[in-house]
């Protein structure tokens, strides 16, 4: 029972799997267009720029 609770509880849902599908290697076995590509890659760079920032923010603040 209590480790039902702590599984649901660090559960990520749709957006958290998003996150870590988006920086997953593509399936071979599944066909894959030019324009999912470029989506997924721009995903990639707006995450990495968004965490670099936070970074950057919160370094600011605390020295």
């Amino acid at each position: 029972m209590a480790n039902s609770r702590l599984k649901e509880f660090f559960q990520l849902g749709e957006l958290g799997n998003y996150f870590v599908r988006v920086f997953q290697k593509p399936d071979p076995n599944k066909k894959s267009n030019l324009n999912m590509k470029m989506m997924h890659g721009i995903n990639k760079i707006s995450i990495l720029m968004f965490l670099a920032f936070i970074i950057i923010w919160i370094a600011r603040r605390l020295f």
